[in-house]
């Protein structure tokens, strides 16, 4: 692709930032057009445009007709979850590439739809899990590619991020959380950690995901702060959501590996994303963001050992700093979410000018965005296992490569 024209939907607070700190600064693609339901987000986004020096885009409230510009030849997607197939099938079927933004599926069959589309059309597709271009997330994954860490068993992570205000005041900033606590219970963000840890165990390329259990706790995180916060809203303080406050997701894979997964956004906390790789020879925890390497010394120095070592990961940094990271940092970390955003549409400009694939592809996508279906199903079902779908019929086993590792210009 010669000159990527963008047909960007959705204006809340992620694609609003994308537009101003991201995709103008890079100055790699013309945004053509904007579209959003609500006018004033979409007039907002198109003033931005204009301020960066790119000429006036086209302005839609539907994402129909802006897919149907002849002047956009890329749609970028980040408007509600519910929404972001549909977009994407549509995008795919009118031979626009897709950059689709991260949340869980609906259902099984959305994922199925998406992945048909994808091989019907040969569209490029790329999801934008910003956490797999992480540092610390990108380091992790070059040690086990380097056998630092041994033989990978268990690998934990999730969604640890107090979101008690923006969900109770959905309505107000018209976001579409609230709407999905009142009437879900599931893993609803699977992919923040499922993403990076997919990668270190070489999901789809060479292993799968092969069931899960999910266990939801009671929810009261949201109905005490509601009260607190804003007892005036009659119809929330009565109100019983569905969405329990801390979801547990355990996943097999079929190399033997277990991966858990925590949603925890309705009570009081720090930011987390719980990024840990435990492997034979040692483990990396963001808790402490410490690397934890077996060594040959006697029991009596073991604690001593342990507790001298918290916070040590940047010693790692010189030698297994990945190389994708080692030149961003030379050339300077732009952008939003400590530079991962950057990096991500940099890749993403660079696989569609180049005709390269998408290290983020429509596979991946599918299979992480299911867990959330899935885990709907078992924590309905009383934490029973739930089999996971093959998206690639099989291919996983031919151990391919992933559409390299994240490459960078």
């Amino acid at each position: 692709m010669e000159t990527i024209q963008i047909g960007m939907v959705g204006f809340g607070q992620r694609g609003t930032g994308l537009l101003e700190y991201v995709i103008l600064p890079q100055k790699q693609a013309e945004v053509a057009a904007v579209c959003d339901l609500y006018e004033d987000r979409a007039q907002h986004a198109a003033s931005l445009v204009c301020a960066s020096g790119q000429k006036a885009p086209a302005v839609y409230l539907d994402y129909r007709e802006m897919i149907a510009d002849k002047a956009v030849n890329t749609v970028i997607i980040a408007s509600s979850w519910e929404s972001h197939v549909e977009i994407a099938v549509a995008a795919m079927k009118a031979g626009k590439a897709v950059a689709m933004e991260v949340g869980g599926a609906y259902t099984v069959e959305d994922c199925w739809t998406l992945v048909r589309t994808y091989e019907e059309t040969k569209t490029p597709f790329m999801f934008l899990e910003n956490c797999c271009f992480g540092r610390r997330e990108m380091m992790v994954l070059h040690m086990v590619q380097n056998g630092v860490l041994g033989e990978i068993v268990h690998c934990s992570g999730g969604y640890h991020h107090d979101l008690r205000k923006e969900i109770s005041f959905g309505k107000e900033n018209r976001h579409y959380r609230l709407r999905n606590y009142l009437s879900r219970n599931c893993e609803n963000y699977p992919t923040h950690e499922l993403g990076p840890i997919a990668r270190i165990l070489s999901i789809g390329h060479g292993n799968r995901m092969i069931k899960l259990t999910s266990t939801a706790s009671k929810s009261a995180g949201l109905h005490a702060y509601i009260q607190k916060e804003k007892p005036d809203d009659t119809a929330l303080t009565s109100a019983t959501f569905a969405q329990g406050d801390i979801v547990t997701t355990v996943i097999q894979c079929a190399r033997g590996e277990t991966i858990v997964l925590t949603l925890d956004t309705t009570l009081p906390r720090y930011y987390s994303r719980g990024f840990t790789v435990r492997g034979t020879k040692g483990m990396y925890e963001e808790a402490t963001d410490s690397v934890f390497l077996d060594r040959e010394e006697d029991a009596a120095h073991d604690f001593e050992w342990r507790t001298s070592s918290l916070n040590n990961a940047k010693e790692y940094e010189a030698a297994y700093e990945h190389p994708v990271w080692k030149q961003y940092l030379k050339d300077g970390v732009q952008g939003s979410h400590d530079g991962m955003d950057w990096l991500e549409f940099s890749v993403f400009f660079d696989c569609l000018k180049q005709n390269k694939p998408m290290p983020i592809d429509v596979y991946d996508a599918a299979s992480w965005m299911a867990i959330t279906a899935l885990s709907e199903e078992s924590i309905a079902l009383g934490s029973a296992p739930v089999y996971i779908l093959d998206f690639t019929k099989g291919r996983w086993a031919q151990t391919m490569p992933a559409a390299e590792e994240i490459s960078h210009k």
